[in-house]
């Protein structure tokens, strides 16, 4: 896996996360973990120091987490039992999230933005996202010696009209609120420890360095539930899941997520937060990103995102 930082745990009471190389500031984490401490969200690993040296971020400093397993273990060991109840949990975590990172602070004294012409930006990163995936995921035109990278290829080609059509409501979107989002938000990043759920890394989408840090809350919800896929995808893979049954559970798992997070936001008086329209839009454009990622960093991850997509577009 692409590694950008390196953590050490030091006592048992705090993690050293170690950026190899150093992160040219300004760095998302240190602002977003301050300002999440100073509007109450507790639901991540207590932020302590920010070691920085020549305008560049060495290491941040968080508090232990004691027997924390991260999302890709436990999240699949969920799918593979075809358990959904946790769903529910996470749909709350990413609302109480987002509710935080609307809430004003020392930090982030206007945390809202509203977007009036945000409609051309997006639809042109997601495009670019499309043409990136679609070069990466390669084709050589020698059937008779077809690889599964070829057969990625081709297949993606021939449907490249039908993720486009998908990916064309971006294109009008209208006014929508904007907030520093977590940015990279899937299940890994979701420790499950004996307290409960925490959400980690802030830094940003590894695939995506040119976009504005605030982005559309939809942005993160769309990463966290084809995440959810992807788990189911890895439990086919790696325990041996039924894939009809997978699909099923990740159909249900998405569903309980979705409608957890609604009612939670609502709650936080946060309901117009989210624009609902660019959810489908953007599951397209992660996978695409999933692509790029597996293409230029860890080749083996493919099969998750093709897996995906291959049940939407049949």
């Amino acid at each position: 896996m692409d590694q950008t930082n390196h953590s050490v745990v030091v006592g048992e009471s705090v993690v050293v996360k170690w950026f190899t190389p150093p992160a040219p500031l300004p760095q998302p984490a240190p602002d977003v973990l301050a300002h999440l401490a100073e509007t109450g969200f507790t639901a991540t690993a207590t932020p302590y120091a920010a070691l920085c040296r020549e305008g560049r971020l060495l290491a941040l400093v968080t508090a232990y987490l004691p027997g924390a397993v991260d999302g890709w273990q436990w999240c699949v060991e969920e799918a593979a039992a075809g358990r959904t109840a946790f769903a529910a949990d996470l749909g709350a975590l990413a609302a109480d999230l987002h509710a935080a990172l609307a809430t004003p602070s020392a930090t982030f004294p206007d945390p809202v933005r509203r977007a009036h012409d945000l409609g051309r930006d997006l639809a042109a990163r997601a495009e670019k996202a499309l043409r990136e995936a679609l070069a990466l995921t390669g084709d050589t035109g020698d059937t008779a010696g077809d690889t599964d990278e070829d057969t990625d290829g081709r297949w993606l080609r021939e449907r490249a009209d039908a993720l486009r059509a998908g990916l064309a409501p971006l294109a009008s979107t209208g006014p929508t609120p904007l907030v520093r989002v977590h940015g990279d938000l899937h299940v890994g990043q979701i420790l499950r420890w004996r307290e409960g759920y925490a959400v980690i890394d802030f830094d940003g989408n590894p695939t995506v360095t040119e976009a504005d840090l605030h982005q559309p809350v939809a942005r993160d919800l769309a990463q966290l539930t084809t995440s959810l896929e992807h788990a189911g995808q890895v439990a086919v893979r790696r325990r041996g899941a039924d894939p009809s049954a997978t699909g099923r559970w990740a159909a249900e798992a998405v569903a309980v997520l979705g409608e957890a997070y609604l009612t939670r936001l609502a709650e936080h008086g946060h309901a117009g937060l989210l624009d609902r329209s660019l959810l489908h839009p953007f599951e397209i454009e992660q996978e695409c990103r999933e692509l790029i990622y597996a293409a230029r960093h860890l080749p083996r991850w493919r099969y998750a995102p093709m897996g995906v997509l291959r049940s939407r577009y049949p």
